[in-house]
């Protein structure tokens, strides 16, 4: 099999193409492509515990802890005690990854269109239509 043909090289490759423009867009914001998908879980719910953000991301445990220790460290996240369970901790946004929301969302909006305007629109439905198919097996 040609190497261009191979679904895992193309689909490598073009992960590792979007991840660096969308990388290269956030870094002003001083956010990670992986940490904007942490934010945008608790944009969407705030007090999540870290299990749920990893699920929600295809994450195992010890790759969200580092994550989460880097967000924290940057004062976008904080880890409180889960007031239900206190041998469990929750993971709440601060100010500043509230305040976060509208500028990088708007960054995210940008890259998916650069990213995407050699598609039309019904060819990008279809391709976010394969790739789901794909991922649900």
């Amino acid at each position: 099999m040609r190497l261009d043909a191979c679904i895992n090289f193309l689909l490598t490759k073009t992960q590792q193409v979007v991840f660096q423009q969308f990388k290269a867009s956030l870094a002003k914001y001083d956010v990670t492509p992986v940490q904007y998908g942490v934010l945008k879980c608790l944009w969407s719910q705030d007090c999540q515990n870290p299990s749920q953000i990893a699920g929600s991301l295809f994450l195992d445990a010890s790759t969200i802890t580092g994550i989460l220790d880097r967000m924290e460290n940057k004062d976008m996240i904080k880890r409180i005690a889960d007031p239900k369970d206190k041998r469990s901790i929750k993971v709440v946004l601060t100010e500043r990854g509230r305040l976060l929301e509208e500028p990088v969302t708007k960054v995210i909006e940008e890259e998916n269109k650069k990213v995407l305007h050699a598609l039309n629109e019904e060819e990008r439905e279809k391709l976010a239509e394969y790739l789901n198919r794909i991922c649900s097996g």
